[in-house]
């Protein structure tokens, strides 16, 4: 038996890492928000840097790897402190999905936009296993259905690339 929301009480850690430092506040399709944000922070990285198309897809998994284990932990924390299931200002989850899509993406703005793209179609359509994973228990759950999103949209973009 978990315990409920203490009132007032924020684990400040686990709100600034799972609201991506406050995006998940925003109104408007917070999550839509953190997957543009977790874009545009990748492209801009990705062009200062200047690293080869393998060192960029191994620093954008390790980042993405990262981002999961600190997002289970966060997300149950808020969860539990806000008192509601999968809250919507969690969005930490959408950072790494997003991450995971880009990972072996070109550094082009054109890449970069149709993996935000079917990252955002398929974490809103959830196709199997994704809705499935979203039942686990607490930041797992939150978690793993955008990972999977993330997944498909990478498989999915490297069809497209291949073809393109």
């Amino acid at each position: 038996m978990t315990a409920g929301p203490i009132k007032g009480t924020k684990t400040r850690w686990a709100w600034a890492a799972g609201t991506f430092f406050g995006i998940g506040l925003i109104g408007g399709g917070p999550g839509t928000w953190a997957s543009l944000t977790a874009t545009v922070i990748w492209f801009f990285a990705a062009r200062a840097t200047h690293l080869s198309s393998a060192a960029l897809a191994a620093a954008t998994s390790v980042a993405a790897v990262a981002v999961i284990l600190i997002g289970i932990p966060a997300g149950s924390i808020v969860e539990r402190e806000s008192g509601r299931e999968d809250p919507g200002q969690v969005v930490i989850d959408e950072v790494a999905g997003q991450w995971i899509a880009l990972a072996v993406v070109p550094v082009e703005i054109r890449h970069a936009l149709l993996a935000f793209g079917l990252f955002r179609l398929f974490d809103i359509v959830k196709p199997w296993p994704a809705r499935q994973l979203e039942r686990l228990h607490g930041g797992l759950g939150i978690m793993m259905d955008d990972v999977a999103a993330g997944i498909y949209a990478l498989l999915v973009g490297l069809i497209v690339h291949h073809w393109w």
